[in-house]
């Protein structure tokens, strides 16, 4: 696997890929857009650039081709080292094209990068296609034209009220009367309840209040620990094949005090162990650095939750 496919594998994972002594390719998130000339629908997606002033070495590039590969980190650097001395030689008489990445031209000693579109590098993304609609055409609906109507005038006849109706009235006031009466005694009841209930309410508080309660065993206190910060930065020991050299790795670094663990499987089916995890990005490089000079060489910082 040549250079520029290790870069595009760590591009879907970082914002940031420094080539060390070339530049630094770097993402931006990009919200989903419109064409209204094409009537396309882009999906979101993270735009590639280059910044050729990121020169310096941060150790992302040559760990990840370390691990991958299985080979040392010294040998990483010089591997990279060699391919970037063959991408100069080539700029100096024709373009340079990188797979996954997009085209390079050097014009008066300046680099000029256009990036490819056809990989998207966000994840979140994936699945999603753009999407062609026609353009739609309203139709103009005429409202129907509302022929007025004119009211028939119907004439009134007065008429008299029979005596059964008469009798109907009289009878439906006298129910009225009674229905009266009988919802006044009910609520006349009704506050005499509510006084005797409130009446035996303040007996009961009285008698709580004069109570003494004896806890013979009391509960025990709950000590509960919580993690009041979230550890997402990782100082790796190594990215083992074989789940048992990762157990082995595992068990030597608990010998030796350090809160190791096994972080889990990466999506090269890589095994990841970790010298200890961080809350802050300045503690755990502090940490690399120490691990750095007086352990291992090769050991890097790893940016993710768990």
């Amino acid at each position: 696997m040549n250079l520029a496919n290790y870069i595009s594998d760590l591009l879907y994972r970082y914002e940031c890929v420094i080539v060390p002594k070339f530049g630094g390719f770097v993402t931006n998130n990009k919200s989903a857009r419109i064409d209204a000339l094409s009537h396309t629908l882009y999906p979101p997606y993270r735009q590639l650039t280059f910044n050729s002033h990121l020169k310096n070495n941060d150790g992302l590039l040559a760990n990840y081709i370390s691990s991958i590969d299985n080979i040392s980190y010294q040998c990483a650097v010089n591997y990279i080292q060699f391919e970037i001395d063959a991408w100069n030689e080539k700029l100096k008489s024709q373009e340079l094209n990188l797979n996954s990445l997009g085209s390079f031209n050097l014009v008066d000693n300046q680099l000029h990068f256009e990036p490819q579109q056809t990989i998207n590098y966000l994840t979140s993304s994936f699945g999603l296609s753009n999407v062609m609609r026609a353009e739609i055409e309203r139709e103009t609906v005429k409202a129907p034209s509302v022929k007025s109507i004119e009211p028939k005038i119907i004439p009134l006849v007065e008429k008299k009220a029979s005596n059964y109706l008469k009798y109907a009235a009289i009878f439906v006031i006298g129910l009225s009367a009674i229905g009266f009466g009988g919802k006044y005694y009910q609520n006349h009841l009704a506050e005499k309840q509510v006084v005797e209930a409130k009446k035996q309410q303040n007996l009961l508080e009285e008698r709580i209040e004069n109570a003494t309660f004896v806890i013979t065993k009391p509960l025990p206190a709950l000590n509960l620990e919580i993690e009041s910060q979230k550890k997402d930065y990782h100082v790796i020991a190594g990215a083992f094949r074989f789940p048992e050299n990762a157990d082995r790795k595992l068990k030597q670094l608990l010998e030796q005090g350090y809160k190791s663990r096994i972080l889990g499987v990466n999506k090269w089916s890589l095994t990841v162990v970790s010298y200890g995890s961080y809350a802050t990005k300045e503690e755990a490089r502090e940490n690399l650095s120490e691990i750095k000079n007086n352990v291992a060489k090769d050991s890097w910082l790893l940016i993710q939750e768990y």
